[in-house]
């Protein structure tokens, strides 16, 4: 929940019903984030205060950018605002923030040294009352940082739920012909800034996953001919993470990061084990003649959702973490797969392939609710959820001589962006907020 005027609530077109009245006092009211037809709220940023302007005007420009991507917001051009700089000492002048018809007022100060720091204050005008003022530090090394985290202070005091643009974006980076392409993880800031490469691309490298930290990746690589899992810090060097298995692949680490879930392929079957993250004997969860694959934890680790043709199609089920007592939850037309679970536990998104089109979707836990949020002709897979369960993130492939590239899309099929990146790029694992 968040504090709003009732005319900005509206203007979102957020609220469900579900006005919580403050004091006439006060003149503000909470509003719930419940449903997407809603027209994005304009809201003025002044370029920030700072002792080099330029400096200033950057930070204020990724925080536009940030609000703007998210869908949910309009900055207003910076030339049509009453000042073009903004001032965190004084209150604003509301008359003429109103009669510029500015409900949402942002205005910031920043400035470079051993850190960053920064003073942002938020205000809504027609109240004549502050949302939000907070102070903010970080690393000079990144100080492009400063700005996400702003903009998560900012995105959670107008609409309700947690930011995300503190966060990375782990993925397998292509480059090369088709026939030879290369295959390395790299990482990136959520707007496409600060790639950092993790493996050379000597060997084959998919579906890499980041552990709850962010600080550990596990993924699937034909280092020595044969998928196998492994497990590496980021940048770090890698270990495989069981020995033994002919194939391992599709792993995925427990909401408290000691453990990863995997498919072993063996024989003509495959199913999911679960090992700890220091290696060691595996623990088998399923079994049979059937294809189990794609496992993920619920948010609580007490369930895993996964992919499996045991009634004869791809289809999704989910079991005890544990193992057993697995239970269909897709009934839709096609074949369903990639399952994962909402950092919220409250949505499972998924990939369905029906009528000759790839679809993003997403369904509660039983099944119940199932929406589809993106559908194309050309491949499209992957899902990966941001940390605020509100954005997904995926993939997309037209074939032929092209490459993919990263998508994401909002729980309500609105506001589909292409992603940033340097090169083709497939398999997006989304990072928590960094602390």
């Amino acid at each position: 929940m968040t504090l709003i005027t009732r005319r900005n609530a509206l203007k979102l077109g957020l609220v469900g019903g579900a006005l919580a009245l403050a004091t006439p006092s006060q003149a503000l009211v909470e509003i719930v984030v419940t449903g997407g037809n809603f027209t994005p709220l304009p809201i003025a940023i002044p370029d920030f205060a700072s002792s080099d302007p330029a400096f200033g005007a950057e930070i204020a420009q990724i925080v536009r950018d940030n609000l703007k991507r998210s869908g949910l917001f309009v900055p207003l051009d910076p030339a049509s605002l009453p000042v073009r700089v903004g001032d965190v000492t004084n209150e604003p002048d509301f008359a003429a923030w109103r009669a510029a018809t500015v409900d949402a007022l942002v205005m910031g100060s920043v400035e470079r040294g051993a850190e960053v720091a920064s003073q942002v204050r938020v205000w809504d005008t027609q109240a004549s009352a502050q949302v939000v003022g907070k102070s903010y530090k970080t690393d000079a090394q990144n100080y492009r940082r400063i700005a996400h985290i702003v903009s998560d202070a900012i995105y959670a005091s107008l609409s309700g739920g947690t930011g995300y643009f503190d966060t990375r974006i782990l993925y397998v980076a292509e480059s090369g012909p088709k026939a030879n392409r290369v295959k390395r993880l790299a990482i990136m800031d959520q707007d496409g800034f600060n790639v950092q490469y993790l493996s050379s691309g000597k060997a084959l490298t998919l579906s890499p996953r980041l552990s709850p930290d962010g600080a550990s990746v596990t993924f699937t690589s034909y280092e020595d001919g044969n998928p196998q899992v492994y497990i590496a810090g980021l940048g770090g060097a890698s270990k495989k993470l069981i020995e033994g298995a002919p194939m391992s692949f599709a792993p995925r680490f427990s909401p408290d990061g000691g453990t990863v879930v995997f498919s072993v392929s063996n024989g003509g079957t495959t199913n999911i084990y679960a090992a700890g993250v220091g290696g060691g004997n595996p623990t088998q969860l399923t079994s049979g003649a059937a294809i189990d694959t794609s496992p993920c934890y619920s948010p609580d680790g007490s369930r895993i959702a996964f992919e499996s043709d045991r009634g004869g199609s791809p289809q999704l089920y989910i079991m005890g973490a544990g193992g057993g007592g697995a239970q269909r939850i897709s009934y839709g037309e096609g074949s369903y797969s990639t399952p994962v679970w909402s950092p919220a536990g409250d949505l499972i998104a998924y990939t369905r392939q029906s009528g000759g089109q790839f679809h993003i979707g997403i369904m509660k836990p039983d099944g119940s609710g199932e929406r589809i949020l993106s559908s194309s002709g050309q491949v499209q897979e992957g899902p990966t959820w941001a940390p605020n369960s509100r954005v997904i993130g995926f993939f997309r492939d037209p074939g032929g001589d092209a490459g993919p590239s990263l998508h994401s899309i909002d729980i309500w099929g609105r506001n589909e962006l292409n992603l940033k990146t340097e090169s083709f790029a497939s398999d997006p694992a989304w990072s928590p907020l960094r602390g």
